[in-house]
């Protein structure tokens, strides 16, 4: 791809994905974390799940993930959701139905990698035991659906449960304004809002709640009566939107330090730099729940903020080279699609590099420091 290449918000939902395949840097290969993240979560998962109301046997019980990126992770959310569901029908003693699962990210998600990772249908021929019990297969049609979350995706009323995790903080588009030289938002010498101006931040959080709200319009044609909403955001503990918490440290340290290397090395221009922008926003519990009420076709049944840990996983925590190359990696599995589009596949790779040197001089503080916060929702339709 050309080193010139500048991507543009029109651009970013074709291009916008994790990093995809099985190699060192995938996501595939460096999203531990958020499996360890979403395993300390079941118990609301399953909690909301209780509050779902059962179809009858005929009519198929159909499961959405949204943002399901390409790793195992969304398989094996869909198969926590799915027995525990299985489970409700067998304790009042009725028989399950079939069942659908949808596996929904943008189209350039790597759905081949995901599509490899399914286990085999289970045969529908034998009892719903047989199935469960046979661990090496799944028991649901699967199926994938790529666009935007932010729109429409599936026919009205026909979904029972809709789960998305660690996707929702991905913003639609960087704000115009934030990308515009003449404007007080322009976000220069920065590639994330961390630390940014009051405006800059204020530019992302009214970009995150228009992108919300459109999420939650879209859902609330497509969820069945009596389906429910699970939800998991990277989220911020501060009031203040220009402190972004974990987010703030993975992206506007080490990355942001890396970023000003190759401005003062030469090897970009400080324009080339100040027109990237990482579209995240982790936000508040306030901010959410005022999209939420604003929208109104939605009860909260649940809003928190959940302590997730980490989102570095090492194998010798006193390594610091381990603890630099598992940041880089971090880093490179979440934004290195947008990176090689904007300056090329090898100056993307001297960024990478300079990101673990630096993470590695610091590798015991980023252990300690570097702690994710979840905004947990769990939502159904108002009555």
């Amino acid at each position: 791809m050309a080193d010139n290449l500048v991507v543009s918000n029109m651009e970013l939902e074709r291009l916008l994905s994790m990093k995809g395949g099985k190699g060192e840097g995938s996501y595939a290969n460096n999203s531990q974390a958020q499996a360890i993240h979403a395993k300390s979560m079941h118990h609301l998962l399953k909690e909301a799940l209780d509050g779902v109301q059962l179809q009858k046997p005929n009519i198929p019980f159909v499961v959405v993930d949204l943002g399901c990126s390409c790793g195992s992770n969304t398989i094996n959310v869909v198969d926590v959701i799915i027995k525990h569901i299985i489970k409700r029908y067998e304790t009042l003693g009725l028989e399950p139905p079939e069942f659908s699962a949808f596996f929904s990210d943008l189209p350039g998600n790597d759905f081949n990698t995901l599509f490899q990772l399914l286990p085999p249908l289970a045969n529908y021929g034998v009892s719903m035991e047989e199935c469960l019990s046979a661990s090496n297969h799944r028991a649901y049609f699967a199926a994938g659906v790529p666009g935007s979350f932010y729109r429409r995706l599936f026919p009205a009323r026909f979904i029972d449960v809709f789960h998305s995790a660690f996707s929702l903080h991905w913003l639609s588009q960087v704000p115009e304004s934030v990308m515009d030289k003449r404007s007080s938002a322009y976000n220069k010498g920065r590639v994330f809002i961390h630390g940014a101006s009051e405006i800059t931040a204020n530019a992302y959080r009214k970009q995150f709640r228009s992108d919300l709200a459109g999420f939650l319009s879209s859902r609330s044609v497509e969820l069945k009566r009596g389906g429910s909403m699970f939800l998991v955001c990277l989220g911020r503990t501060s009031v203040d939107p220009t402190d972004q918490g974990g987010a703030g440290l993975l992206f506007g340290t080490h990355f942001q330090d890396a970023w000003d290397d190759l401005v003062q090395e030469g090897l970009i221009s400080s324009e080339k730099r100040d027109s990237f922008n990482i579209p995240v926003y982790a936000p508040s519990l306030q901010d959410v729940k005022e999209v939420v009420e604003s929208d109104g076709s939605f009860a909260i049944n649940k809003l928190e903020v959940f302590k997730g840990g980490s989102p570095l996983v090492v194998n010798q925590p006193g390594d610091a080279r381990e603890v630099g190359k598992a940041l880089a990696n971090t880093c490179r599995s979440v934004s290195g699609v947008l990176v090689e589009a904007h300056i090329g596949d090898k100056l993307s790779e001297e960024l990478f590099l300079r990101v673990e040197r630096r993470a590695a001089s610091h590798g015991k503080e980023l252990l300690e420091q570097l702690q994710f916060f979840h905004i947990v929702a769990s939502l159904s339709f108002a009555q």
